[in-house]
């Protein structure tokens, strides 16, 4: 799917904390409504069998519990999304991203062919409920993907992140069966706008401790044999380190509209000083193909400043959508992170200096992101609150996924009358998110461990509570503006 992700490294973030955030996009023209669950280790299958690639794997029997945001209509398969396990072992699936015909000749995607009915790889709609609930750190999710990747393969190209609470590892499939994998320095963000984005690699590391590479055990034999590393001279002998976005990934004309400004804007927010971003040059143009894939922020990062990044649409530029400035082709020349069709964002929280009972975080938002608001939920728990999961395909204001909706299509055409609101809304719903995270962390350090998934099970619903009735406001406050510029109003009023 379409996505865009925002990873921070622990030492770049205000708490300590690594922080995983992917926005999960529907395709042009779709949408796909999303619920939150926790899935008990009674209600993880032991027999999977994907719907889009056909085929069918055994799983182990010995699964964690561990939450997802699934799409709400089974049709297509699970799409778990993203989630947290009961080890604290947090997982996003996945960024979609780019390839090159010498890449996907070397190592063919593996589709299911519905004349033979020969299985398929697994894919996005799979690979976080095959691999969450069995690992107990990053790297065994990379390592444990890694090996499913290598004996089944994949459909399609897909960037998938890990973390623990202590590291973040960065997976990316380089066709059918390979793939590379690189630890995020803890003192950098890393953008992923949908394109292949590592951009250095270390093969002796990879192949030897593993401190911050791992691949696919062939990975050297496949870059020399295919002729995929483009750096000079490597036909001499094979580099120790390449860049595997020149081996592997894309530099399209679609890439320079679609993906590049996205990360171009991205590290235009969180590292203004860096750059003269929009001097149009070289490596810090919205075209450029050589932006970083991390980068050190400026000051250390807020579940705010992911929000934001996440939400945004190129504002203060020419090519702001809901702008002013610049001609219409300007305004309407990139494809914003902050788009109609998102999905779900989740922002992944795993909290270091906190007791195991409850130091992980999943905070959770619904369609478009300009428009809407985080919900913070602990995740040591045995059920959701209801307002997270009771999306289903019939419209509802019970449900945040439908609610957030409305307010989205309803403001987007009124956008600088009704943006105070939202603004005031956005901000009071997460202080009240923030205040009731402190809180039940209070409670739960006096609490006996015995009851401490019970007492956040309550602060979860409390707040979830909270924020429908903030966000039934909003609505009401939305409706009306949009209900006094409807095109049949008449200015003279019965008296």
């Amino acid at each position: 799917m379409p996505c865009t992700t925002l990873l921070v490294g622990r030492r770049a973030s205000a708490d300590g904390s690594p922080l995983v955030a992917r926005t999960e996009d529907s395709g042009n023209g779709s949408f796909d409504p999303k619920r939150v669950v926790v899935v008990h280790p009674a209600d993880q299958p032991r027999s999977y069998t994907s719907v889009i690639g056909k085929r069918t794997i055994t799983l182990p029997e010995d699964p964690l519990r561990y939450t997802a945001i699934p799409n709400a209509l089974p049709d297509e398969g699970i799409w778990g999304c993203a989630g947290i396990n009961a080890a604290n072992v947090a997982m996003s699936a996945t960024e979609t991203i780019t390839s090159n015909p010498r890449v996907l000749g070397a190592d063919p995607l593996v589709e299911h062919d519905p004349g033979t009915d020969t299985p398929g790889g697994f894919g996005e709609e799979d690979f976080v409920t095959l691999a969450l609930p069995y690992i107990r750190s990053a790297r065994e999710g990379v390592e444990r993907l890694g090996a499913l990747l290598a004996e089944h393969g994949t459909y399609e190209m897909n960037g998938i992140a890990f973390s623990d609470e202590q590291d973040i590892w960065w997976l990316e499939t380089v066709g059918g069966h390979h793939w590379i994998a690189r630890r995020v320095p803890e003192d950098h963000y890393v953008t992923m706008p949908n394109q292949l984005g590592i951009d250095s690699f270390d093969l002796d590391d990879a192949e030897g401790p593993g401190r911050d590479h791992l691949a696919s055990p062939d990975l050297r034999e496949f870059l020399a044999t295919h002729h995929l590393d483009l750096t000079l001279g490597a036909g001499d002998g094979s580099p120790a380190v390449f860049n595997p976005r020149e081996a592997f990934g894309s530099h399209t004309d679609s890439d320079h509209v679609y993906n590049t400004p996205r990360a171009w804007y991205m590290q235009r927010t969180l590292s203004p000083a860096g750059e003269d971003w929009d001097a149009g040059r070289p490596g810090a143009s919205p075209d450029s193909d050589d932006l970083p894939w991390s980068r050190p922020p400026e000051r250390l990062l807020t579940i705010e400043d992911v929000k934001d990044v996440l939400s945004s649409h190129y504002q203060g530029t020419v090519f702001d959508p809901y702008s002013p400035r610049g001609t219409d082709a300007e305004r309407r020349a990139f494809r914003p992170i902050g788009i109609n069709r998102h999905n779900a964002l989740a922002i992944l929280q795993i909290r270091p200096d906190l007791p195991e009972s409850y130091r992980a975080l999943q905070w959770v938002s619904y369609a478009s992101n300009p428009f809407n608001t985080l919900i913070p939920m602990f995740t040591n728990v045995e059920e959701a609150p209801t307002y997270l999961t009771t999306t289903e395909a019939r419209v509802s204001t019970d449900s945040f996924y439908w609610t957030s909706r409305i307010i989205a299509a309803l403001a987007d055409a009124h956008y600088g009358e009704v943006v105070p609101a939202i603004e005031r809304y956005q901000q009071r719903t997460l202080a009240l998110g923030h205040a009731a995270v402190l809180a039940a962390d209070l409670a739960a350090q006096e609490a006996d461990a015995a009851t401490v998934p019970g007492l956040l099970a309550a602060a979860n619903t409390e707040i979830a509570e909270q924020i429908r009735t903030a966000t039934d406001a909003l609505l009401g406050e939305v409706l009306f503006t949009a209900s006094n510029h409807m095109t049949n109003r008449f200015s003279r009023s019965d008296s």
